[in-house]
């Protein structure tokens, strides 16, 4: 949706799963010396100011990287997101955040390659400057379901795609999956990670849903709820994985409690980790 601006909503408790899953997804695949590609369907600004009007107008991060970034007993899993948000903040105060495409950047490597995708003319505007200098990184301003499709398979053979839309659409839920299926058709080698909120209302299930029952195989689904209270808003976030990295559920078990028992409101923190769909 050109309306949704994320820089309200940086730092949150669902950029934390979605940024801390993703730098352990790429610490994995980054473990084989082959170059890869990372893409991603609607990255944002890339970088979000802390300060700035609309993240303070929310205070969203305070519950989410605040309550991460003095922390000394983070394990291991944590370990390259949070390298991620310093790499942002090299003097020690949390003042900026990275979007999706600054933690992949930080965590790739020379040979390999980012290809993003922004619809939004400010923030496509706002992710080519902060990226201008990257040789690795493409920036295009198109629809992010459409290029996840026409921009596989990458020359590399080997990486990982981001979906990531606002859900401000009922549709949202149905393109993911659409858009999905048809890259998996194209670049069936790929990786896929689909965030999505938990919201009131079951969407989240009648997405799961969806995406198993497009035939593909090993769906790994991961989620962190921080709020169990009735009511409106988001509750936490999930993220469906298609053709995880090779013991991605491993670092997440480690992971997902850690930041359950951290995050969770009032001691209300769950996670969830299963396999929906095996070999």
């Amino acid at each position: 949706m050109l309306s949704y601006r994320h820089g309200f909503h940086a730092g949150n408790a669902g950029d934390v799963l979605k940024h801390a899953a993703l730098a352990a997804a790429l610490s994995l695949l980054t473990r084989k010396d082959r170059p890869l590609c990372y893409l991603e369907s609607h990255a944002g600004a890339g970088r979000y100011d802390l300060a700035a009007a609309r993240a303070q107008k929310t205070g969203e991060y305070r519950a989410g990287i605040g309550r991460l970034w003095d922390r000394a007993d983070a394990p291991a899993a944590l370990a390259p997101y949070l390298q991620a948000v310093r790499a942002e903040n090299p003097d020690g105060v949390l003042r900026r955040y990275p979007g999706s495409p600054a933690v992949a950047a930080t965590l790739l490597r020379p040979d390999d390659r980012l290809v993003l995708m922004e619809l939004n003319a400010n923030d496509g505007e706002a992710l080519r400057a902060a990226f201008h200098h990257d040789h690795r990184v493409a920036v295009h301003r198109r629809d992010g379901y459409e290029g996840l499709v026409a921009l596989v398979p990458p020359r590399e053979r080997r990486g990982l795609a981001l979906v990531d839309p606002s859900y401000e659409v009922e549709s949202d839920y149905d393109d993911v999956v659409t858009a999905v299926a048809a890259a998996h058709a194209r670049w069936p080698g790929g990786g896929y990670a689909i965030w999505y909120p938990l919201l009131e209302g079951g969407r989240a299930k009648r997405l799961e849903r969806a995406l198993a029952g497009t035939g593909l195989r090993r769906i790994l689904c991961s989620e962190l709820r921080v709020d169990r209270r009735d009511g409106p808003g988001m509750k936490g976030a999930g993220m469906l994985w298609v053709n995880p990295p090779y013991t991605l559920d491993v670092a997440l078990r480690d992971l997902l409690p850690w930041l359950s028992r951290t995050l969770g409101e009032g001691s209300a923190g769950l996670h969830r980790l299963e396999w929906l769909v095996g070999e």
